[in-house]
């Protein structure tokens, strides 16, 4: 519900009662406590997993490794940022998913894949065919667990910030980033002692092989397997919190799909000699451009939905009438970004890029509450998020202000179906000339 400006109502201060309880909540439940053992744990596992990864492929092995299995990286963090450029969730909540993919989840990979492929050996007799196991059944079942560990952790803990769709793929999309980050330094260390071995160079050794299967043919794979899982937490997340049943199933149906993509993935080398080129191109591809579409498809309605909930505000007062049409436009939100940044300065164009994300949040914030999901802290949030527009609109106001002109679609005019002076190539009409209306 909106309200007028300008004196909205503060949230309740840290200091009044729902702070005070907080001053008796035992020491565990501290957040710089769970912040500290989350970093703790996150650092004691890239250690182990670097000791790990460097024992099998030596030190060299190891620093070519990260040396290429470094180069998608940024181009997939750009790509999921980009996605999530509506409402961008804050960097912190990215660290901790590409740090979770590239050691908790890694770790966890590699011990629990080494025991169950031994342990089938050991059982059967026959390493081959556990080896063979390992790969199709046990390790999508084990890696994929371990990246949805990091999706969940947000979905719980980060809850406001986990939104819909698009931040259940760009949460899910970077955790595998960096497990794959972390996977590839193996493989390819290991391709390269391998090639120190034989002795083979260039075009021709196994590093260029692995390089090219896994950096240049396949660098979105891992991601795009747990993206499914995301996907199921997004949906989650837009479900009522009476639909228990739904907030359940439909997460697990996205993590057992993300285990059965990645085991046909991983078994395609059995399929024949070409059965890798046949499952990449007549799976991964065509569910690559299917996954592509629907997160792009939903970023668009999630700027239509800021669009369409956002006049209620200009009606109220707090925004201007151009503001929503801006606010619903990438376009003109890179607009406002550039004119504040030109005239002002780059503290104003990250002020500008603040407004924009708070009028976002309050934008769905609406629209969830409007369809009874907000929870029980709408009005508390609703006014802490108007609080944060007020004090920043001296800066944005002008900026969005010139977006939505710049931006603005060309309001055609018919043409009369007489001659029409002064128009159109037509001469005016002289102060002389004669008027029928003139007396």
């Amino acid at each position: 519900m909106a309200t007028s400006p300008p004196y909205p109502t503060h949230p309740p201060h840290p200091g009044g009662p729902a702070g005070g309880a907080l001053r008796h909540a035992h020491w565990w439940q501290r957040g710089w406590v769970r912040y500290g053992a989350l970093s703790t744990l996150l650092a004691l596992s890239g250690l182990v997993i670097l000791a790990l990864v460097r024992e099998q492929t030596g030190t060299e092995g190891f620093l070519v490794g990260l040396g290429l299995a470094v180069l998608p990286v940024p181009l997939l963090i750009a790509a999921f940022r980009w996605l999530d450029r509506v409402a961008p969730g804050p960097w912190r909540n990215l660290l901790f998913a590409f740090a979770w993919g590239a050691c908790a989840a890694a770790l966890i990979a590699i011990v629990a894949n080494s025991f169950a492929t031994k342990w089938i050996a050991t059982a059967t007799a026959d390493p081959s065919s556990a080896d063979t196991l390992g790969a199709t059944v046990i390790a999508p079942i084990v890696e994929e667990s371990a990246k949805a560990a990091a999706v969940l952790l947000v979905f719980l803990f980060r809850r406001r910030d986990f939104t819909g769709i698009v931040d259940g793929v760009v949460i899910a999309g970077v955790t595998a980033t960096g497990f794959a980050f972390t996977e590839n330094i193996l493989y390819l260390g290991t391709a390269f002692g391998t090639d120190q071995l034989t002795g083979d160079r260039g075009i021709a050794s196994v590093t260029a092989a692995t390089f090219f299967v896994r950096i240049v043919m396949s660098p979105f794979a891992h991601p795009l397997f747990t993206v499914l899982t995301g996907i199921g937490f997004g949906i989650a997340a837009l479900s009522a919190e009476r639909q228990h049943l739904r907030r359940v199933l439909v997460p697990l149906s996205g993590l057992l799909l993300a285990m059965s993509m990645h085991a046909i993935w991983n078994g395609s080398s059995t399929f024949g000699e070409y059965g890798f080129f046949a499952v990449y191109a007549a799976f991964m591809v065509p569910a690559f451009g299917l996954l592509t579409w629907l997160v792009i498809w939903t970023r668009q309605r999630e700027l239509r939905t800021v669009r369409e909930e956002l006049p209620a505000y200009a009606v109220a007062g707090w925004l201007t009438p151009a503001e929503p049409y801006a606010l619903g436009s990438m376009r003109a939100r890179r607009l406002a970004r550039d004119y504040a940044a030109h005239h002002l300065g780059r503290p104003a164009a990250r002020t500008v890029a603040q407004y924009e994300a708070h009028a976002t949040s309050l934008a769905f914030l609406r629209h969830w509450g409007r369809r009874g999901r907000a929870g029980a802290d709408f009005v508390v949030r609703e006014q802490e998020l108007l609080h944060q527009l007020w004090l920043r609109r001296e800066v944005a106001r002008p900026a969005l202000d010139y977006a939505a002109r710049v931006t603005a679609p060309p309001v055609p005019v018919a043409a009369a179906p007489w001659a029409m002076y002064g128009v159109y190539g037509y001469p005016a009409m002289p102060n002389s000339a004669y008027n029928p209306y003139q007396t």
